[in-house]
């Protein structure tokens, strides 16, 4: 009857509270992921879950208060446009609009400004792109097959993106008025292992598979992931606990 509600109950909340439990099944920690990895609530979805479970909305709120205070000001929650709107679709003054809204429901859940911004179905063109810079985002991320071409920040020669992307490292986007974005690139089969391969299942082989790839100098680039977050728990059974 009511999608919200059920997949609040099965992933949402839970995600808030994962337990950790040990070879004989006992409960042995209770974890707070939201603390621990980059996430993204669009406004209207926040608006239900803040009247409907006002204590994992609270603990959202707390997890980003807690990821900022570890990483020097830099909160785990990242912004969304008001709607869940494919960007490159709607007019500019929409565009904005979704934007600007985003970001003020952002600024007024959180009490800080965002810095990066999640683009519905990672939709995005170069008036987009703009869009976000001139609305003082600092970065997005994006599926690696979106990049047509890269090169060193210093110039030189373009590289096809299919030959030369490493994702998980940024890159600077500029665009024709001057506008800059970090951009990073999330590693699509590690995502579609989430998504798709049930990859929770078994929290020890996919760490492991995660170090295998990342760049080789670790230090300058994330493993990164992007997936749904009805991945751990809706989709996937008990997901939230493997993760």
């Amino acid at each position: 009857h009511d999608w919200n509600a059920r997949i609040a109950r099965e992933c949402y909340v839970p995600n808030g509270e994962a337990r950790v439990v040990d070879g004989s099944g006992r409960i042995v920690n209770v974890v707070d992921n939201y603390e621990w990895l980059s996430f993204d609530f669009g406004p209207t979805l926040l608006a239900w879950l803040e009247k409907s479970h006002p204590h994992a909305y609270v603990r959202l709120l707390e997890a980003d208060r807690r990821s900022a205070a570890r990483l020097g000001g830099h909160g785990n929650a990242m912004a969304q446009p008001y709607h869940h709107t494919i960007l490159p679709l709607a007019d500019p003054r929409d565009r904005r609009t979704e934007i600007l809204w985003g970001l003020a429901d952002f600024r007024k859940r959180f009490g800080r400004e965002a810095e990066g911004m999640w683009l519905p179905e990672c939709a995005a063109d170069e008036a987009t792109l703009a869009a976000l810079a001139r609305a003082a985002v600092k970065f997005v991320i994006l599926e690696p097959h979106q990049a047509q071409s890269v090169r060193p920040l210093a110039g030189g020669t373009w590289w096809p993106a299919a030959e030369s992307l490493v994702c998980g490292v940024p890159y600077l986007w500029r665009g024709a008025e001057g506008e800059e974005l970090a951009l990073f690139f999330y590693d699509g089969s590690l995502s579609r292992s989430v998504a798709f391969e049930r990859a929770m299942s078994d929290s020890r082989l996919f760490a492991r598979r995660i170090a295998s790839h990342l760049p080789p100098e670790a230090e300058e680039g994330l493993g990164l992931i992007a997936t749904d977050g009805e991945s751990y728990g809706h989709h996937a059974p008990f997901a939230e606990m493997g993760l």
